[in-house]
């Protein structure tokens, strides 16, 4: 699904999406409000590729918010023009799989949606790059167990399967990012991956 105000951006991107090998663009909004009617409607994409700025209408991540408060929720990329710290953080915080820039090569923008429908976090260089000063000026230290749950998570893996992966118990999995959280300063687990990522202390996949 593409959220734009733009008419003329929203056309650009769904010619755009519509090239790439198995993917469709299932809808359209011009903000926020109306892409949750969509979704309450029954409209199933699996990635929201979402504005920031939408004129009068509800902004991206008031949006993005209320998206990912959904059950079963559709993966929420951010394609905007917008990059200072507040925008970048508040995205972030609200559960954005990704943040990119509008002035991104198509094919950026191509990959960056193949891989938020596969759960993956996406930043643009810029992006990665505000962050890591944020993280730097307090680097944080993860344990190797922690570092470890922190990339699995990047991978797209719920809780279940990482303690599959880790044969440890879904409650250790969860003590284990309460930790993660607290030593990051962030509340979700895209914040954690976009700090990670952001400070180096995991790899993107």
């Amino acid at each position: 699904m593409i959220v734009d105000d733009h008419p003329v951006v929203r056309r650009g991107l769904r010619a755009m999406v519509d090239e790439l090998p198995g993917v469709e663009a299932v809808g359209e909004a011009g903000d926020g409000a109306e892409a949750l009617r969509l979704l309450d409607a029954g409209t199933r994409p699996d990635v929201v590729l979402m504005d920031l700025q939408m004129g009068a209408g509800m902004h991206g991540v008031e949006a993005t918010r209320r998206i990912t408060a959904l059950p079963d929720p559709p993966a929420v990329l951010i394609l905007t023009t917008y990059s200072t710290d507040a925008d970048i953080l508040a995205a972030v915080e609200a559960g954005a799989t990704g943040y990119l820039l509008k002035d991104a090569p198509p094919e950026d923008v191509a990959a960056a949606v193949q891989a938020s429908a596969r759960g993956e976090t996406v930043l643009a260089p810029p992006v990665a790059a505000r962050l890591l000063g944020r993280v730097r000026s307090g680097r944080p230290t993860l344990s190797p167990r922690e570092t470890e749950i922190l990339g699995l998570l990047a991978e797209g893996l719920a809780n279940k399967q990482i303690s599959r992966r880790l044969f440890i118990s879904e409650a250790t999995v969860k003590t284990h990012l309460v930790h993660i959280y607290g030593k990051l300063g962030v509340d979700s687990r895209t914040a954690a991956i976009a700090a990670g990522l952001a400070g180096g202390l995991i790899r993107s996949v």
